[in-house]
């Protein structure tokens, strides 16, 4: 009689390590692009300063640009769930008081440079208008939800999309705003907080 054989190896990863390796990753790719440029830029370069193989790095992403992926994608569900919550006849930034409040990972100095970055690098901002397409359908079944729409109904889809640009023009002209040499990071968290919710009372007008 043998006896049974066992699973041997590393246990599988869980989904939450998995998006753990994947943030480190992105960040590691960040300060490197910063640094050096994307162009100089190795995916073995990336790895080693994370502490993981060039081999692990493309198992997560494809290409080195993709690796920045999860900074881009970060706080598309906090927006749509505060979407739902949006209490009818209340201002649409109020429902986002609390998710920017004390949110100081709202943008950090690497998402900011990161966002300067896609004027001048192609692949950088294909990857962030491709997160920014993919965020409008999350927004739209939210606003969908809480005005009681059916699926079909094309309004849901118009307001996500402006939802969307407000979100996106206001990002990228604080990052672009904030880049002069000794800006605070409180300051800067607060201007960026202003500026979010300015964009989102222009575009509420006809969210009604």
């Amino acid at each position: 009689m043998t006896a049974a054989r066992g699973r041997t190896g590393r246990p599988p990863l869980t989904d939450e390590r998995k998006a753990a390796i994947r943030l480190e990753i992105a960040r590691a790719a960040v300060g490197l692009f910063v640094a050096q440029g994307v162009a100089a830029t190795t995916g073995e370069q990336i790895g080693q300063a994370v502490g993981v193989s060039a081999r692990t790095v493309w198992r997560y992403f494809p290409t080195k640009e993709s690796c920045v992926r999860p900074l881009f994608s970060s706080g598309i569900d906090t927006i749509a769930a505060a979407l739902r919550e949006w209490r009818p006849g209340r201002p649409l930034q109020e429902a986002f008081d609390g998710v920017w409040a004390d949110d100081q990972d709202l943008a950090g100095p690497d998402v900011g440079a990161l966002l300067r970055l896609t004027r001048t690098e192609p692949g950088l901002r294909a990857v962030w208008l491709q997160t920014r397409d993919e965020a409008e359908p999350a927004f739209a079944r939210a606003l969908a939800e809480r005005a009681g729409l059916p699926d079909d109904d094309v309004r849901p889809a118009v307001w996500a999309a402006m939802l969307n640009a407000a979100l996106r023009a206001a990002v990228e002209h604080h990052a672009h705003r904030s880049a002069a040499p000794g800006s605070e990071a409180a300051p800067a968290h607060a201007d960026l907080a202003t500026t979010l919710r300015t964009a989102l009372a222009l575009a509420a007008t006809g969210l009604t």
